[in-house]
C-alpha cells in the first residue's frame, strides 16, 4: 500500500497547506494590537506637540513649555 494510492494524502497534504498560510496571514495581516506587544513610548515632546495640536495650549504656552523640556529648533 502506497502513501499516494487514491491521492488522500495530497488531498489532507493541500488542505493543512491552506490552513497553514490562513493563519500566517491572519497573524500578520491582523489590525489589532497583540496583547503583550511593545508599543514605542512617547516622548514628553510627542505629548506636548499633540497637546498644542488639539488646542489644549496657545503657542506661547508651547514654545515655552518646549524650552523648559530644553529641546532646541530643528531648523
Amino acid at each position: 500500500m502506497h502513501l499516494f494510492d487514491e491521492g488522500h494524502f495530497w488531498g489532507m497534504h493541500l488542505i493543512w497547506w491552506i490552513i497553514w498560510i490562513i493563519f500566517i496571514v491572519w497573524i500578520f495581516g491582523s489590525p489589532y494590537k497583540i496583547p503583550g506587544q511593545r508599543s514605542k513610548r512617547e516622548t514628553p515632546l510627542d505629548i506636548l506637540k499633540k497637546r498644542y495640536a488639539n488646542g489644549d495650549i496657545t503657542k506661547e504656552e508651547f514654545e515655552e513649555k518646549r524650552k523648559t523640556l530644553g529641546v532646541m529648533d530643528n531648523k
